[in-house]
C-alpha cells in the first residue's frame, strides 16, 4: 500500500516539475501566444459572438486553475531542496551558527529578531573594519568589547607616559 502511495506522490512530483519546467519554456510562450493571435484573427469569422469569447475566456481559466496547484507542487519540493541544501552548508561549516539550521520552523516574527542580530552582526563588523572578524553575534559583541577595552587600555597608557 505504502509503495503504491509513493509511486503515485513520485509520479505527480515529476510530472509538477516537467510542466512548470515546460510552461516556462520560450516555446510554451510562443505557443500561448500563437493560440490568442488565432484567436483574435477569428473573431470576424465567428462575429465576435459570445461563444468565441467564452472560448478564450474558458481555455484560460482552466489552464490558469491548473497551472497554480502544479506550479505550486514544483516550488515547495524545489524550495525544500533549496532549504535542504542551505542546512547542510550551514551545518557543515564550522563557523556557522546550528541554530540556523531550521530556521524555515521559525514564526516569521522570530525570523526578525535574528536579522536584527545579523543586521547588528553588520554593524559591529563595520566598526573592526572587517567581515571576517567573528562568526556569532556572541562573539562579535564580546570581541568587540575586547578590543574596546584595549584601545582604551591604549590611550590610557599613552596619556600617562606623556
Amino acid at each position: 500500500m505504502k509503495n503504491k502511495k509513493q509511486n503515485q506522490s513520485s509520479g505527480f512530483e515529476k510530472f509538477a516539475t516537467r510542466v512548470s519546467k515546460a510552461a516556462g519554456s520560450t516555446t510554451a510562450f510562443l505557443t500561448a501566444f500563437l493560440i490568442v493571435v488565432v484567436w483574435a484573427i477569428s473573431g470576424p469569422f465567428f462575429d465576435y459572438s459570445e461563444t468565441w469569447q467564452l472560448v478564450i475566456n474558458t481555455g484560460t481559466t482552466i489552464i490558469t486553475f491548473l497551472m497554480v496547484f502544479l506550479i505550486q507542487k514544483a516550488q515547495n519540493k524545489d524550495s525544500l531542496a533549496i532549504q535542504l541544501k542551505l542546512n547542510e552548508l550551514v551545518a557543515s561549516n564550522e563557523y556557522s551558527s546550528n541554530s540556523l539550521v531550521d530556521i524555515e520552523s521559525m514564526t516569521e516574527e522570530e525570523m526578525i529578531i535574528v536579522q536584527k542580530y545579523y543586521h547588528r552582526l553588520s554593524e559591529l563588523a563595520k566598526k573592526d573594519e572587517s567581515v571576517r572578524t567573528s562568526h556569532s553575534i556572541a562573539e562579535a559583541h564580546e570581541q568587540h568589547q575586547r578590543k574596546d577595552q584595549n584601545r582604551t587600555k591604549m590611550r590610557t597608557k599613552n596619556s600617562t607616559k606623556k
